[in-house]
Order: structure tokens, then C-alpha cells, then sequence
């Protein structure tokens, strides 16, 4: 892989924003605490970047020439008190993302949608707070049916992966994370091998006590 090619620059980015920090890895005694702003009834409004590369490693996508950047704007609650102990110490988060997608590969295409998200914080670490979130919804592309994979323009979304959120203030985070994300019609048409790909993102979030 190129690291003169988006995907590559995209990788770079979130490498330098994941070891930097104004302050540095150690929690100081003034640093804001995840833990003491992200509580039930607590909302989340942030929108983030990313790209998304297809992938042939998973299912059986004939090609892997398939590239698009993603617009992915975020609001959501945090559902539950702090549940467990020690380092996985979290809650739960219900949050609706819409998708918004310009493909670049095999063909110029558009994709809008949204998904409704479930995400496990971890409470633990100070300002810096990981999580992992899933979830699945709808879109539609004029990418199908010009592509292999896909015969219909509407289409499901599955979605997974690891995150953090970075305290720069004690409500605004630095947010990355890096997905795998899976589009296919579910059978409704008479083509659906799939398309899957991995999409890191980078963006901002507010968080806003009850």
C-alpha cells in the first residue's frame, strides 16, 4: 500500500493524532475525566471523516477497486449507568448516524442513508475514552447496478468496530476509530455478493450533561 494515496494519508493522520497529545499519555490531576461528564441522560452531537476502501480479504467481492469518502454526522444518549468494574468499567450509548458517501472508485457515485448506532464506552482512562460500537441501517446508491456485487440501488448496512474519544475540553472530543463496514441488498435482488471494506474515521463530538 502507498502512503502517497488517500487511503494511506487517511492511516498516517490517525497514526500522528493517536500518539500526540498537548499534555501527554498521563492523566493529570486536572485532566477532565471521562467518567465525571459521560453519564446516562448525557447527549452526544459530533460529526465525523473517514475513508472507505473495499476489500476482498472478507466474502467474495470479485474486486477490491472500490473507494468512496464518507461524511458520517452523529447524535445520540447515553442509556445506562455505569455498568461493571476495573478497566471495562462503561455504559451504553444509543445514537442515529446518518451516511452521507461520494465513491471515486470503479465510478463517481453517491450513497445516503444513516444507521442507528449502539456504543460501550469505557470509563477507565481518564481522557481518553475507547469504545466499541455497532450497528445497522439503510441507504441508497447509484453505484448498483453499473458494479458486480449489487443489482439494487437500495441498500443494508452492517457496521462494527474500535474507537477513542479524546478530551480536548471537559465536553469536546477528538474522535477516531476505524469500522468494518458491509453494504448487500439482503437477497432482494438478483445480484448480492456484497461489499465490504474498512473505514477509518476522524472527527469531533460535543458531549452534553443531563
Amino acid at each position: 500500500m502507498s502512503w502517497h494515496g488517500p487511503f494511506g494519508k487517511v492511516l498516517m493522520l490517525l497514526l500522528c493524532l493517536t500518539v500526540w497529545s498537548p499534555t501527554s499519555l498521563a492523566v493529570s490531576a486536572s485532566s477532565e475525566d471521562a467518567r465525571d461528564v459521560v453519564k446516562r441522560g448525557t447527549m452526544e452531537v459530533g460529526v465525523a471523516t473517514g475513508f472507505w476502501q473495499a476489500t476482498t480479504v472478507v466474502g467474495s467481492g470479485p474486486s477490491a477497486n472500490r473507494s468512496a469518502v464518507f461524511v458520517l454526522p452523529r447524535a445520540g444518549m447515553v442509556m445506562t449507568d455505569a455498568l461493571g468494574s476495573g478497566w471495562w468499567e462503561g455504559n451504553v450509548e444509543l445514537l442515529v448516524e446518518p451516511l452521507f458517501a461520494r465513491f471515486t472508485k470503479p465510478y463517481a457515485a453517491e450513497v445516503a442513508g444513516g444507521s442507528l448506532v449502539v456504543k460501550y464506552n469505557l470509563l477507565s482512562f481518564g481522557r481518553w475514552m475507547p469504545f466499541w460500537d455497532a450497528g445497522a441501517g439503510m441507504v441508497w446508491s447509484n453505484l448498483a447496478p453499473r458494479i458486480p456485487e449489487e443489482s439494487t440501488q437500495f441498500q443494508f448496512v452492517l457496521e462494527t468496530g474500535p474507537g477513542v474519544h479524546y478530551f480536548m475540553t471537559k465536553t469536546m472530543t477528538m474522535t477516531m476509530g476505524v469500522r468494518f463496514h458491509h453494504f448487500s441488498n439482503a437477497g432482494i435482488g438478483d445480484r448480492n455478493t456484497g461489499l465490504n471494506a474498512f473505514l477509518p474515521y476522524i472527527g469531533v463530538s460535543v458531549f452534553l450533561p443531563e
